[in-house]
Parts: C-alpha cells; structure tokens; sequence
C-alpha cells in the first residue's frame, strides 16, 4: 500500500514537472508575445520574462519589436522622360502594434517587401532623370509615405526608406558625360574670353601711356629680351634696322660678267659645212635686230631745211652664210 502511495506521489510529481515545463515561456526584452486561447486572441500581450500558458489551450506567439533593416530588390522602370534605370532602396521598420503584426496580416515581412517594389517602380514612372540623380531626399520621402498608408494597419510603423543607387545604360552614361564637358568647355571659353577682355583693356591703357615716352617701349622690349633670355631653352633674334640690312644685300651682289664671243670655226676643205640649226637661227635675227645707232645731228642749211641724212653702210654676210632656197608651193590636197 505504501509502495503504491510512493509510486502515485512521483508520477504527480512527474506530471507536474512535465506541466510546468510545458507552460513555462521566457520573453525576451525586445520580443513581445501574443496569447491565443483556442486560436481566440488574448486582450493581454505579454511583456519580456517568465510567463505561463495553459499547454494544449493557449498559444503564445513571439513577435521581434527591433528596426529591421530590409533591402528593396533593384527594380527596372522608364522614368517620365523616357529613359530606362534600374533603381535599388533599403527600408527600414518595425512592429509597433503585435497583436496587429500577428493577427492582421500573414507574413508582415512579406507583405512590406512586396509593398516596397510596388512603391519604388511607382516612384521610377513618376519622377524625371534628373530627380533620381539629384533629388532623392523629395523621392525618399515620397516613398516612405506610400509603403507607410497600407503598412499602418498591419501594426507596422515605416521609420525610414532610402535609394540605394541608380543604374544607367552605358549610352546614357557616354551622353552625360559628352554634355558635362561640353557645359565645362564652355565655362572655360567664357573665362578665357572675360580674360583676354580685361586684358586688351589693359594693354590699350598701356600703348596710351608708352606713347608719351617714346623710351618706355624700348624699356620694355629690353625687359622681355632679358625674360625670354633667362629661360636658355630658346634661340633670342635680336632686330637689326632697316638700313643695315639693304646694304648687306646690296653688297652680296655678284659682280655682271661680260659675255663671252662665240668663235666659229673655218669650214673644212673639200666638204661644205652647214651651220647648227641655233646658229642658222641666230644668223636669220641678227639682220632683223640690227638697228642703225643714232648719229650726229644732221647740219641745217640757211632756210632752215636739214640735210638729208646719209644712209647706214651695209651690213656684210656672213662667210658661212647659205643662200635662201626659193619657196615651193604645197601641192592641192586631193579629195
């Protein structure tokens, strides 16, 4: 009878045991947990520590109250200007409300991922190129409050959403480059062109006050003779005046040498010789060219009638001189 006692006390004390281990539940401090009682929820959610529950009749459901920190996929859309980006965000959010993250919704992680790709295609199709590059803090905020509207009845609060990077087409990458430089070449034209204004400006204040002292303008070429000499990489031409360099030139001159006369060689005996043809050329000018010289004026007579002037002396052939043939007349073409 005894022995039954001590059997039935340690199968109590077992059972106990086993309950308590059962019902027994630790909430951690950031975690909170949500009691369903025959799948019917608990008004009372459990803060962190020790904590009972009926084993077989309540459940309790643990729900992560920390900021989690989520990536967005990257997501392709063509913005309002046509243009074909790929954009990639974070977000940032936590369950404020348990009982609405367990009750509400099935999977609030899910559902805020889903959410978020919706929302930042719908911000891509919204906003211009220049927008996503430069104006992020305006989309940031307009995506936050469109992943946050739904997001409030899940019992999820949205603390932050951020984009993460902008992906262009290699072509519109060139495209922007080729306008950034050409935007800088065009600073740096309107510089140098405002410089060589104010300079102009001040070399004309400069050539009025050089042309009162004649002196100043050979000090200052004196000033940059010594500039350029200083460097000793460069060859220095010092001018020379106009004068000096005419007669240098006049006295290079070659001296006119005087034409040497041509000797003809006498004829050989027993076969008539024929002049070159430049020689039978030169022959046939050379009565042409002739020219009487001007002589002395012919005396007057008393009534007041000059003299005829006497007749220039014959020019004598040529020895080697070959009498003109007689001309024939060219035969009729015949038909």
């Amino acid at each position: 009878m005894v022995q039954e006692l001590v059997i039935a006390i340690v199968a109590a004390v077992s059972a106990g045991a086993l309950y308590t281990a059962a019902a027994a539940k630790v909430v951690k401090q950031y975690e909170r947990g949500v009691v369903l009682r025959l799948g019917r929820l608990r008004n009372d959610v459990r803060g962190p520590g020790f904590t009972m529950v009926l084993p077989g009749i309540e459940r309790l459901r643990k729900v992560n109250m920390q900021i989690v920190t989520m990536p967005v996929p990257a997501q392709d859309g063509i913005t309002r200007d046509n243009v074909t980006v790929r954009v990639d965000a974070v977000i940032y959010f936590k369950v404020v409300d348990a009982a609405s993250a367990v009750i509400q919704v099935e999977d609030y992680r899910f559902a805020v991922s889903q959410m978020a790709q919706t929302s930042l295609r719908s911000i891509i199709g919204k906003s211009d190129l220049d927008d996503l590059l430069s104006n992020r803090e305006k989309l940031n905020q307009g995506l936050e409050l469109m992943i946050d509207s739904p997001a409030v009845g899940w019992g999820v609060q949205i603390d932050r959403v951020e984009i993460k990077d902008v992906s262009l087409p290699e072509t519109m990458k060139r495209s922007m480059a080729r306008q950034a430089e050409a935007d800088r070449e065009r600073r740096a034209r309107v510089i140098n062109a405002d410089a060589e204004l104010q300079a102009s400006k001040k070399l004309a204040e400069a050539a009025k006050e050089m042309s009162s002292q004649p002196a100043a303008l050979q000090l200052r070429l004196l000033q940059t003779v010594v500039a350029v000499a200083a460097e000793k990489n460069s060859t220095l031409v010092l001018p020379f005046p106009v004068e000096l360099l005419r007669f240098l030139e006049r006295a290079q001159q070659p001296v006119q040498q005087q034409p040497v006369q041509q000797q003809v060689a006498p004829p050989q005996t027993g076969q008539p010789q024929r002049p070159a043809q430049g020689q039978r050329a030169a022959q046939a000018q050379r009565p042409a060219q002739a020219q009487p010289r001007p002589g002395p004026r012919p005396p007057q007579t008393s009534s007041g009638a000059s003299a005829p002037a006497p007749s220039p002396p014959p020019v004598p052939a040529p020895p080697n001189a070959v009498p003109a043939r007689p001309s024939r007349p060219k035969p009729l073409a015949r038909h």
